[in-house]
């Protein structure tokens, strides 16, 4: 149940560092963003061609009090106005999570200010709070990012049912394998999307994969090995590859799965919106058409900007808000939760 804390202005604090971004912001009433600091690490794990836990968890410590004291002049507040301070602590990297976590404790301790767990992927649904102010509960959200791929119907502030979830590879992880595979490099999203532009994403046909005993969840691990299959079966024939065909087959095999569960489920569960969070919904080409989906339902389609799309605080604190106000707090024993489901 929601309080009366909401008929002044609560101002958040918010630390997010469950991968490879160190990130603080100032989020006032859950939609109100009056800062957020990114401190990317993409160049630095570029080298190894992905995350590196060990690397991503020294340079948050490296820059996590950067980000906070940044956040804080940004949005012309100081420690002393902050009602609370909400932070990510589950699900991630452990190390990285730590790093969030620790900080964000001593300052709960230092300063008597209490403190707010936050999940991560309930801060990429929330991160469509902030730029759409008309936006409540309920409505379907379909999350994709480079470790999650979730369909929740969005019952409540805090309140979630999970509809599905994939089985193997997220989306995101799948676009890094595949860009990996036909030489693209690290970070592959935006890269598989900028060369599918060139390509036809119907020159090659792959697989859509569909789970009899569960049509809500998702399996991408069939399509990554299906386009390995045809590189490997080109180079053995000695068969040019079209880099861009093939980047362009793929992200429409992942686009046509994620539309075709999102449509099934807007059906079923007679909702009037719907709306894309993570990394991958940043996407172009998967925004396209999820916005024509909607339209052809007559849904209202709701999405963040695409620095809302990625790791970043601001989502951190419009969720920690919600949480906040509807009175959940964390002690001083908050520990980083790797694995940690959506709902715990």
């Amino acid at each position: 149940m929601i309080s009366k804390e909401n008929e002044r202005e609560v101002k958040i604090l918010a630390i997010e560092s469950s991968c490879d971004e160190t990130a603080a912001a100032v989020v006032v009433n859950g939609r109100d963003m009056r800062s957020n600091v990114i401190s990317s690490q993409i160049a630095l794990h570029t080298l190894y061609g992905g995350v590196v836990p060990e690397i991503a968890s020294r340079k948050h410590i490296e820059k996590i009090n950067q980000v906070i004291e940044q956040a804080l002049s940004d949005a012309a507040v100081t420690l002393d106005e902050i009602d609370a301070i909400g932070v990510t602590y589950g699900p991630g990297l452990v190390g990285a999570l730590l790093v969030g976590v620790a900080e964000a404790k001593a300052i709960s301790y230092a300063k008597n200010i209490p403190l707010v767990g936050v999940h991560h992927i309930e801060g990429h649904i929330s991160a469509n709070y902030i730029e759409n102010p008309k936006l409540k509960p309920p409505f379907l959200c379909l999350v994709v990012s480079g470790g999650h791929t979730h369909l929740v119907k969005v019952v409540d502030y805090g309140c979630y049912e999970i509809l599905g979830r994939t089985r193997d590879d997220a989306a995101g992880e799948a676009f890094d394998k595949v860009a990996r595979a036909i030489g693209l490099g690290y970070p592959g999203g935006p890269k598989i999307e900028k060369v599918s532009h060139e390509g036809n994403p119907n020159a090659i046909l792959f697989p859509r994969a569909k789970i009899a005993d569960g049509e809500y969840d998702f399996s991408f691990s069939g399509l990554k090995s299906a386009v390995l299959n045809y590189l490997n079966g080109c180079r053995m024939k000695d068969i040019p590859i079209n880099q861009a065909d093939v980047a362009a087959s793929f992200q429409q095999s992942v686009t046509d799965v994620l539309v075709e569960h999102a449509r099934h489920a807007i059906r079923e569960y007679k909702m009037q919106q719907f709306a894309i969070a993570g990394g991958v919904a940043s996407n172009g080409v998967i925004r396209a058409a999820m916005e024509q989906m909607c339209m052809e339902e007559g849904v209202r389609f709701f999405h963040p900007s695409p620095i809302l799309c990625t790791d970043n605080a601001a989502m951190i604190g419009a969720a920690a808000y919600y949480d906040f106000i509807a009175g959940k707090r964390a002690g001083l024993d908050l520990n980083a939760v790797p694995n940690l489901k959506l709902g715990e």
